[in-house]
């Protein structure tokens, strides 16, 4: 058990709390690991016919813990860790996936919400994919995805300038099905998923299937995961680790290309 992950399970809604408030939601890898448990139960256990993704707090994350990132940077070797897990777990998910996203998504907590089923946002909600901006690449198959989902310029612009998309703009791209005043959106995302949870799990799941390409979607993630490692220990990456310790501005003018 991790106590900034709750997970619940009522009438067939299986909810999951990401509460870490007093860092922005930033996921570590021990955060990881409970999310990648909870969507594994979500697979194995009969009961449970939708997965719920929210968060407490006035942000839903702020991605990457960036010290565990910066950690990383310095290490030698590959070993794997629960992102890469919960990421292939969200590939291959079956049971629908609804996702309730207030203020602040980055990185990943943007891109999670392109493998979810049905996503509504707070009307004050902002989608943000810096990876660009820490010298990294999109992970989560999101290089593919977000391009397929909203086309390659507006796409580039998200992963190369970083800048945050905001609520209307996200569903007008088709990123997410629509947006709420925040005290609604709880409510609304569990009338929804109990919705969905009424409907037949094996229609839905047969359904979910033939909408996605799990296969295609774990071979694009190794292939993001490689690339990822390798930009992490770059020279680029540790200059924008280092200002964003120094609360600078990084300077990757000097960096020559590789």
């Amino acid at each position: 058990m991790n106590p900034e992950i709750h997970v619940e399970l009522s009438s067939g809604v299986l909810t999951v709390t990401i509460s870490r408030q007093e860092k922005k939601n930033a996921l570590t890898n021990d955060m990881y690991g409970a999310l990648a448990d909870a969507i594994a139960r979500a697979h194995s256990d009969a009961d449970v016919r939708v997965l719920l993704i929210q968060a407490d707090g006035d942000t839903f994350t702020a991605g990457n813990d960036i010290s565990e990132f910066a950690t990383q940077s310095k290490e030698s070797g590959q070993k794997e860790r629960h992102v890469a897990r919960f990421l292939r777990g969200l590939a291959n998910a079956t049971v629908p996936v609804v996702a309730a996203v207030q203020g602040k998504a980055v990185g990943v907590g943007t891109t999670m919400l392109l493998h979810c089923d049905y996503v509504l946002l707070s009307e004050e909600a902002q989608l943000m994919t810096p990876f660009v901006n820490l010298a990294l690449v999109p992970e989560a198959a999101s290089s593919y995805l977000l391009p397929l989902r909203i086309g390659h310029v507006r796409a580039f612009e998200m992963f190369a300038l970083g800048e945050a998309v905001p609520a209307d703009v996200a569903v007008a791209w088709g990123i997410a099905n629509k947006a709420v005043s925040n005290p609604e959106l709880r409510a609304e995302a569990r009338r929804v998923a109990g919705r969905i949870a009424a409907r037949p799990i094996g229609s839905l799941t047969a359904m979910k299937r033939l909408m996605r390409d799990a296969e295609k979607l774990v071979t694009q993630m190794e292939g993001e995961s490689v690339i990822f490692a390798e930009r992490l220990a770059s020279d680029e990456a540790k200059e924008a680790f280092a200002a964003f310790a120094q609360k600078r501005a990084p300077d990757f003018t000097k960096i020559v290309r590789q």
